[in-house]
């Protein structure tokens, strides 16, 4: 399992305390005011917006939310966040990808600079990891939907690239142009997914000791509680034992 799946499912258990959801509301809210404005702010003609609209909806995100996040974007008072990705290596030199939606470059680029500095790693220029990942697009459903043959059947007729299926779901993977297309045919067929995204899937995963393993948890979550930062990506794997510590 690679690290950024393992360090979500961690981070879904703990996710209940009030400041985590209050500050996740937040940076989805973000996200649907981003991609509202960037595209027309009806989810049937904007992908970006459907997928936001679907990952806020996943985590119980108030109706009411969603929809005035989706009208701030034709408010006057919209800010203007600008899309940043920053690359680095945590302990071990395990790579890092830093997706950020941000007012104010400087200041996050010094936040993000010194989380990276005060857990073990560094940042370092654009693309000095992002070789080592893939952007794709996924799908996910839940287990319940579909057997793992059936799910694979479906995802090869709408055009995926690949699905795999485990105990905790049906993930399918696509290009990112073929994302919405792909999305739509598995809907029609199972329902609205719980989750599609576009991400940054490693190519390999380096596996760590359960130390190094400890560290990089605590540089990816910390990085995950500025408030600019939307998504972290890295390619390491861990000690089921570690994540079952990490998680009680």
């Amino acid at each position: 399992m690679a690290g950024h799946s393992q360090f979500k499912n961690i981070m879904h258990r703990k996710g209940k305390q009030d400041k985590v959801r209050a500050q996740l509301f937040s940076k989805l809210g973000r996200e649907i005011t981003v991609a509202a404005k960037l595209g027309l702010p009806d989810p049937a003609f904007n992908p970006r917006l459907r997928a936001a609209i679907l990952a806020a909806k996943a985590q119980s995100m108030p109706k009411d939310n969603i929809e005035r996040a989706i009208k701030k974007a034709s408010g006057g008072d919209a800010e203007n966040y600008e899309e940043v990705r920053y690359e680095g290596y945590g302990p071990g030199g395990i790579a890092v990808i830093v997706e950020v939606l941000t007012d104010n470059r400087n200041r996050t680029a010094s936040d993000v600079r010194s989380t990276f500095s005060k857990n073990g790693g560094n940042l370092a220029e654009t693309g000095a990891v992002s070789f080592m990942f893939d952007r794709v697009g996924v799908v996910e459903f839940n287990a319940g939907v579909a057997d793992a043959d059936q799910m694979l059947e479906a995802a090869i007729e709408a055009g995926a690239d690949d699905a795999i299926s485990t105990q905790a779901g049906h993930e399918i993977y696509t290009t990112p142009d073929s994302l919405n297309e792909v999305s739509k045919a598995l809907e029609a067929k199972f329902g609205e997914p719980r989750k599609t995204a576009l991400l940054w899937k490693p190519q390999n995963t380096i596996a760590v000791d359960d130390e190094k393993g400890e560290q990089l948890f605590g540089l990816i979550e910390t990085l995950e509680e500025l408030d600019d930062v939307q998504n972290v990506y890295a390619n390491f794997e861990v000690s089921d034992a570690l994540v079952t510590r990490m998680s009680a």
